[in-house]
């Protein structure tokens, strides 16, 4: 699977992922997954570069003291669109919010993994634009209106499903 980045407004980062073929309905349930799985973690606070104790760690993990009382600034990622296909390829839109670029770095491992054990991902883009398939410009549209995560979950109630 190739990784290639493009021009990254955090804010408005578009994913793209071009398929070998055509997707079935179930690669792209799997791809959905991942995508909302890395949504949750990053919208609490789970890629927080400022806070990596253990990683950070010089010494062995065993018996690690862990802090408690650290207050970091948090680091959010703020929306997430729904899953979009055409052809052999797939798209989704994110606000990363403060998260950290450790989120990139996060999923692309995991899309890794997945590619080489479920689907069959040839390559993934980071921002930028598909000239084949245009996206809308969220200066000129409502970013809620615009495929955004809560918009795509409500339910008849107005509540999140």
């Amino acid at each position: 699977m190739q990784v290639e980045f493009r021009e990254c407004d955090p804010a408005n980062l578009w994913i793209w992922f071009e398929f070998a073929e055509p997707p079935v309905k179930a690669e792209l349930e799997y791809l959905n997954e991942v995508l909302e799985s890395w949504y949750v973690l990053g919208k609490l606070g789970g890629f927080n570069a400022e806070f990596l104790v253990a990683q950070e760690s010089e010494v062995e993990l065993s018996y690690l003291d862990y802090p408690t009382e650290s207050d970091p600034l948090p680091s959010l990622m703020h929306n997430m669109g729904s899953l979009e296909e055409q052809e052999n390829w797939a798209r989704c839109w994110f606000d990363l919010g403060t998260a950290d670029a450790l989120a990139l770095d996060v999923l692309i491992n995991a899309l890794r993994t997945l590619s080489l054990e479920y689907i069959n991902l040839t390559r993934v883009i980071i921002g930028g634009q598909n000239e084949d398939w245009p996206t809308v410009d969220l200066e000129e549209a409502d970013r809620y209106e615009h495929n955004g995560y809560a918009q795509d979950h409500f339910g008849e109630e107005g509540e999140l499903e």
